[in-house]
């Protein structure tokens, strides 16, 4: 029996000294591999677990985005603050005042426009556009008692001059008024029911005055837009 354990004894120290062995080599292994020991891309990423390299392990531009899973990244994990703006939210902050300077261009091309909420805009030739209205460049072929004038202007959307605006209008180059006076359409001395008198321009310029009831030439003032 004791020959017996003297034969296994050589065979027990052997492997009593190769658990030792292994034992330090885990040890070692344990407190001296760490990092730095490891090589570069000696390590495949299939080879690391999941979860096992925090983020704050990674160099800055360590992941380019093309190394990413498409979806694997959402606006949660995205700091908005690190982002510009976005070429759709600088037009979107612009949107207002290009909206205004389209406004204030409109109203500067409003003297050409062709139709204005569906009434006409502008001067039609011969008219000229004078004070901010379309004034009739020519005198009316026949003469008429002012009431008479006043109704044809209105029947053709417009009104007889004032007898200032007038006089300024006879000034104007190519204008020249009808012989006789003209009709304008401020009144004078009311004393009683149709008993009034109404102001009249000379062809010289000169601002006078009639009876309602003569017979006078006149031009009519008509709105830009009508």
């Amino acid at each position: 029996m004791g020959r017996g354990l003297r034969r296994q004894a050589p065979a027990l120290l052997v492997a009593c000294i190769a658990l030792v062995a292994a034992l330090g080599g885990t040890v070692y292994a344990a407190t001296k591999i760490n990092g730095k020991t490891i090589k570069v891309k000696s390590l495949p990423g299939n080879r690391l677990a999941l979860g096992s390299v925090p983020g704050n392990r990674l160099k800055p531009g360590a992941l380019t985005g093309s190394a990413l899973a498409p979806g694997s990244i959402t606006g949660i994990q995205i700091d908005a603050s690190t982002l510009g703006q976005v070429p759709s939210a600088v037009h979107a902050d612009n949107a207002d005042s290009a909206r205004d300077a389209q406004t204030a261009l409109n109203a500067v091309n409003a003297l050409d426009a062709v139709r204005v909420n569906g009434h006409s805009a502008g001067c039609t030739p011969p008219d000229r556009f004078f004070a901010g209205s379309c004034w009739q460049s020519g005198s009316s072929e026949a003469a008429l008692s002012a009431p008479a004038a006043a109704l044809s202007c209105a029947t053709q959307g417009g009104e007889l001059p004032s007898a200032l605006a007038l006089a300024a209008f006879s000034q104007q180059p190519g204008i020249a008024l009808a012989a006789g006076d003209e009709w304008t359409g401020d009144l004078t001395n009311a004393s009683g029911l149709d008993a009034y008198a109404v102001f009249t321009v000379t062809s010289s310029g000169q601002i006078d005055r009639a009876v309602s009831t003569a017979t006078k030439k006149y031009r009519c003032v008509i709105p830009l837009v009508s």
